[in-house]
C-alpha cells in the first residue's frame, strides 16, 4: 500500500470476501440447476451403493450434495455484507471493533468456499446423465416449440400469417388441454396432420420438427467453451483436480 496507517484499509477484506462470495453464487446457481434437472430425472448426482436418499421414503434419490451446497452457498453469500459494514464503520484510521468480526468472516469464508468447491468437483466427476429421458421431454414439448417454424413454412407456401397463427393457437390450446387435463400425450402434430388447412406442408412436418433445427450454434459454442476455457484450467490444475475429494454422504 502506498499510504497506510497501523493496518491496511478494511475495504481490502470486503473485496476479498466479495470475490469468495462470488464462488458461492456460482455454485448455488449450478447446484440449483442440478436439483431441478434431477427432479425431472434427466440427470443425477453420484449415488453411493448404500446411500439413503430419504429416511422416510426408500425410493428417493435426493440430490443431497447439491442441497448441501445451496445451503452453504447462501451462508457464504451472506458473509459479503459483514466486511463492507466493518470498512464503512471504522473511525478515522482504525478502531478495534473490526477484529472479532473479521476473524470469523475471513476464516468462515475460505473454509466454506473450500467445502463448496470440493463438493462441486465430486458432483461433476460422478454426474449421471439420462439421454432417453431428455429425449422424451424434448419430444413432448417439440410440437409446441415448432409452431413458429410451421407458421413460417405455411406463409412461405402462400398462407395468411394471421389466419395460420389463429389456427395454430386453437390447435395448441386443444392439445395442451388434453395433456394437462387428461394426462395424454401431446397430439399437436396429429391435429395438424388431420387438418386440411395445413395440407401444403403435411409432407414437410417431419423435417420441420427435427430437434437439430432448434439448437442453433449450441454444439459449436459448447466445444469452443470447453476447448478455450475449461481444458486450459483443468490442465493448469491437473495435479489438484486428479485428487478426487472424498465425501461422506
Amino acid at each position: 500500500f502506498t499510504i497506510t496507517g497501523q493496518t491496511y484499509t478494511r475495504k481490502v477484506d470486503a473485496m476479498v470476501i466479495s470475490t469468495v462470495a462470488g464462488i458461492g453464487a456460482t455454485v448455488n446457481k449450478f447446484c440449483t440447476d442440478v436439483r431441478l434437472l434431477a427432479n425431472l430425472k434427466e440427470i443425477e448426482e453420484p449415488f453411493e451403493k448404500t446411500q439413503i436418499g430419504s429416511s422416510a421414503m426408500p425410493y428417493k434419490r435426493n440430490p443431497m450434495r447439491s442441497e448441501r451446497c445451496c445451503s452453504l452457498a447462501r451462508h457464504l453469500i451472506s458473509l459479503a455484507s459483514s466486511p463492507l459494514n466493518t470498512a464503512a464503520n471504522q473511525w478515522f484510521e482504525r478502531t478495534l471493533d473490526d477484529s472479532a468480526n473479521r476473524r470469523i468472516v475471513l476464516g468462515e469464508g475460505f473454509l466454506t468456499a473450500d467445502v463448496l468447491l470440493n463438493t462441486t468437483q465430486n458432483i461433476l466427476q460422478g454426474m449421471i446423465v439420462y439421454p432417453k429421458v431428455i429425449e422424451k421431454h424434448i419430444n413432448e414439448e417439440l410440437p409446441f416449440m415448432a409452431t413458429e417454424n410451421i407458421l413460417m413454412a405455411m406463409v412461405k407456401a402462400g398462407a395468411s400469417r394471421q389466419e395460420c397463427h389463429e389456427k395454430l393457437r386453437v390447435l395448441s390450446q386443444e392439445a395442451g388441454r388434453v395433456v394437462k387435463e387428461e394426462g395424454q400425450a401431446n397430439d399437436m402434430l396429429d391435429r395438424i396432420s388431420r387438418d386440411d388447412y395445413f395440407q401444403p406442408i403435411h409432407d414437410q412436418l417431419s423435417q420441420i420438427v427435427d430437434p437439430k433445427l432448434f439448437i442453433g450454434r449450441c454444439p459449436q459454442q459448447v466445444e469452443k467453451f470447453i476447448e478455450e476455457e475449461v481444458y486450459p484450467v483443468i490442465e493448469k490444475y491437473a495435479e489438484k483436480y486428479a485428487a478426487a475429494p472424498s465425501l461422506r454422504v
